[in-house]
């Protein structure tokens, strides 16, 4: 047998938590000394021990272990516990992660407020392009809502151009529109460019689109696209003061795309029309 004091030791816990559990009937002692209160625990009890630990840093609560041991949990659904627990840690911290990312990027757009550098837009016509894409709908504009969208298509769109025999000719060219439903909803369009006409794609759900050409204001962003949201907002601030209004979505052209995104060098292209006054 041990004392509170040794079993603490042996567990890795306080005496205090042991002292806890006892009072709520989820480890009494093997032992206690009726003369002094004092508790004695028997080796066997870690056991009960470890999987009380291991199912609370798991996330549950003191009830849900109780619930949890009266079933008499085994190692192996413990161990399954414990995978489909790091794989919600593991979307919670890619979840967090993107946060912060969409903070950084709001507190760059504030800092840059009245440091506009205007120099850096450029209104151009842009020539009408073939794109092979695939399509899907965003919840809404927000990179969080985007990026989710997207990746999948992209990575899916050029195995099955290279599974048809297409090749594209290039950059990827993203686009975007309202959802017909309304909503908020947005219509996502991964695209590629093909400069050859291409011939039914079977049942990929890729579509070939010619989009014509159009007047845009244009503006180069650097780095990762889920932190567009300064250079997006310099390009909307530019074209307000400029005698421009917006005639749409920014269409996203992928200049370059290596494997690390902190190196993407992409051109945002927003369709303009110059305000006339009546």
């Amino acid at each position: 047998m041990f004392t509170i004091g040794d079993f603490a030791r042996h567990g890795r816990v306080s005496a205090r938590m042991l002292r806890h559990y006892d009072a709520i009937g989820l480890l009494p002692p093997d032992m206690t000394d009726p003369a002094t209160g004092y508790r004695s625990y028997g080796g066997g009890q870690l056991a009960r021990l470890n999987r009380i630990i291991a199912l609370k840093d798991l996330g549950f609560t003191l009830q849900q272990v109780r619930a949890v041991l009266d079933e008499e949990v085994g190692p192996q659904e413990l161990r399954g516990m414990l995978r489909l627990r790091r794989s919600e840690l593991a979307e919670a911290m890619a979840a967090a992660a993107a946060r912060l990312i969409q903070v950084e990027a709001r507190l760059r757009s504030i800092e840059s407020e009245g440091h506009m550098p205007v120099d850096d837009v450029v209104v151009k016509s842009v020539a009408a392009v073939r794109v092979a894409e695939l399509t899907g709908v965003a919840a809404g504009y927000g990179p969080q809502d985007i990026t989710p969208v997207i990746r999948p298509l992209y990575e899916r769109l050029l195995p099955l151009l290279g599974r048809a025999g297409v090749s594209p000719t290039g950059p990827g060219i993203a686009r975007y529109e309202d959802a017909p439903e309304g909503g908020g909803s947005v219509v996502v369009h991964a695209g590629v460019t093909v400069s050859e006409p291409v011939g039914p794609l079977g049942d990929t759900g890729i579509t070939v689109v010619e989009l014509p050409p159009f007047e845009a204001a244009t503006v180069i962003h650097r780095g990762p696209m889920d932190g567009v949201l300064p250079t997006s907002q310099t390009l909307a601030r530019w074209i307000d003061g400029s005698g421009y209004r917006s005639a749409g979505y920014a269409r996203e052209v992928s200049l370059e795309c290596p494997e690390d995104e902190s190196q993407w060098v992409t051109e945002l292209q927003e369709p303009v029309e110059a305000v006339t006054n009546s």
